[in-house]
């Protein structure tokens, strides 16, 4: 096609596109196929890159009376709960959060149909709402008993847990594996006390072998699920030097100790690569 009839073809879609004739994203599309970068002038290539712009100024110019009462309601009645949180009842309090965090997972569920990471952002934040909110009420009505704290985050990680294996979110699942060994070092370190080396590699090491046997019994039927508990059993595997270091006051062999389970975890892998790479790919 010569340079004088594409021009004349792209002066015609402008026109269309300044007379309304058709939809903008119908004239992006044949300027993109008759139209050189050359050819474009500049005030098409504004239009097309405000496209957005222009359709968000469209939807408030249909918006009705109820749509902007709905709008402005909604923002006015989220100000009042956050202004007069404080002096709810309780059971109101817990009832504003929950009801929030379920809102949040609903959008996230219905964003993450079309955009993945808008979806995901609003579920994290729901979960964070979730464990954020529950701290809040604890320092609001002084409730300082470290077992409510422990309770707190063993519900957020049993929800983290069943929400990313249902939702297909490994790393939310992965979140709650991770918040579960927080809590059990927790426990460990408020009942056990002061624990010999070997003692402390025996409260791991175990059950750091039933996550590798997890992994690969679950993999049959969910590899995301048992990619994570693989991640799991290579995280608790370390874990006995790390609660040492925080919890422990034989920490002298712990150099040694770290050296020794690298070699052994590295060997194992080697020799069980052909099996549980297929747990995890």
């Amino acid at each position: 096609m010569n340079s004088d009839r594409r021009q004349t073809i792209v002066r015609e879609i402008e026109h269309w596109r300044r007379s309304k004739l058709l939809p903008d994203h119908y004239c992006d599309f044949l300027l993109n196929l008759y139209a050189d970068q050359e050819t474009v002038s500049p005030s098409s290539r504004a239009a097309g890159g405000s496209s957005t712009a222009r359709k968000a100024v469209a939807a408030v110019q249909r918006a009705t009376g109820m749509q902007w009462f709905l709008t402005f309601g909604t923002f006015t009645l989220i100000s009042f709960v956050v202004f007069y949180f404080s002096v709810f009842h309780p059971l109101l309090q817990i009832g504003v959060i929950v009801l929030a965090v379920v809102v949040l997972l609903w959008l996230g569920q219905r964003l993450g149909k079309h955009n993945e990471a808008a979806g995901l952002a609003l579920t994290g934040i729901a979960m964070l709402l979730l464990l954020g909110g529950g701290l809040f009420m604890y320092g609001l009505h002084d409730i300082t008993e470290w077992w409510t704290k422990v309770a707190l985050l063993g519900f957020c990680a049993l929800l983290w847990i069943a929400y990313g294996i249902l939702a297909r979110i490994p790393v939310l699942h992965l979140c709650g594996w991770i918040t579960s060994i927080l809590v059990y070092a927790w426990l460990l370190s408020h009942y056990m006390g002061a624990s010999k080396w070997y003692e402390i590699q025996l409260y791991w090491l175990p059950i750091a072998c039933l996550f590798a046997w997890g992994s690969w019994f679950i993999h049959r039927w969910q590899k995301p699920v048992s990619a994570v508990l693989f991640v799991t059993c290579a995280l608790v595997w370390f874990m006995p030097e790390l609660y040492a270091m925080l919890f422990s006051d034989e920490i002298a062999w712990i150099q040694l100790q770290l050296i020794v389970k690298i070699g052994i975890g590295g060997g194992l892998l080697f020799l069980m690569r052909k099996k549980w790479m297929v747990w995890v790919v």
